[in-house]
């Protein structure tokens, strides 16, 4: 059993909780990823290790809750326990030796890119950090990012923070104001991964994005998360998650995103409809 120390919402739909794992905590690096059981018999679901500390043994994860397992996992409180927690999984980030970066984060993304920009920011490159959001409630880490990156910018698609526009305007602004890029990471909403290479690849700015479709077994034997890299297939829960974005098959990844929507839909239901049976009984 893994105890919850600490819980924050940092927004309606996201939470933050901390978690006693002092042999993760002892290995983790940015770009690796836990695998979560809620409760016996529970679905098991991949959450991106979004910050760790060595000295007290414990792992951050930040999720939205879209479907049965997030919403459970986000009724947990401090001094509560998850079920099983593995990790770290997944190949680290490779961050070492770039002197300017833009870190991207879209939405949720940003979750993944704080402990990107964290590690980039120790290692003593400059960083420019790109988040952005539907609207002003929906903001989260801004803070954080402010206090690993030299510049932040947060847009907001309805402009309600003041700064309107997508992550993938900001950075073709900062690109032709002369900014010389030697890595962009882009971590967020397929669609934006996908503009944010189709602009760097315009530059020659290499690009990592991170892909995380539907991983179940986090060893690539059940083949759920696979996705095509320079026409090979590849399993971003060994392989990855991080690839060159200029070399994935967007187009590809969006298609198979949508394959199990209906069967996540029915599975809230039910989860609703026994939450609902309880508090009726």
């Amino acid at each position: 059993m893994y105890k919850i120390v600490k819980k924050r919402i940092l927004n309606p739909q996201v939470k933050l909780m901390e978690i006693e794992a002092p042999a993760i905590a002892r290995k983790a690096e940015p770009g690796q990823f836990i695998i979560l059981r809620v409760y016996d018999g529970g679905e098991r679901i991949p959450l991106t290790i979004a910050d760790f500390d060595r000295t007290k043994g414990t792992v951050t994860i930040i999720f939205q809750e879209v479907g049965k397992t997030t919403k459970l996992l986000g009724t947990l409180e401090e001094g509560d326990a998850i079920l099983d927690f593995v990790g770290p999984l997944g190949v680290p980030s490779h961050l070492e030796g770039f002197k300017k970066v833009a870190v991207i984060g879209g939405g949720l993304g940003t979750a993944i890119a704080y402990p990107q920009a964290k590690k980039l920011h120790s290692l003593g490159a400059e960083v420019h950090s790109i988040i952005g959001f539907r609207n002003k409630d929906l903001i989260i880490l801004e803070d954080e990012m402010k206090e690993v990156s030299d510049r932040v910018f947060v847009t907001t698609d309805d402009g309600s923070n003041g700064n309107k526009g997508f992550v993938t305007d900001m950075l073709k602004k900062l690109i032709e104001e002369g900014n010389k890029y030697d890595l962009v990471i882009a971590i967020g909403p397929l669609i934006m991964m996908k503009i944010v290479c189709e602009i760097t690849k315009q530059y020659g700015i290499k690009t990592i994005v991170s892909m995380n479709p539907v991983m179940i077994d986090g060893t690539g034997m059940c083949g759920g998360c696979r996705v095509t890299v320079g026409g090979k297939t590849k399993f971003a829960c060994v392989d990855g998650p991080d690839f060159d974005g200029h070399l994935i098959d967007f187009d590809e990844a969006m298609r198979r995103q949508v394959m199990y929507r209906d069967y996540e839909k029915l599975s809230e239901r039910e989860h609703e409809c026994k939450i609902g049976g309880i508090a009726n009984a």
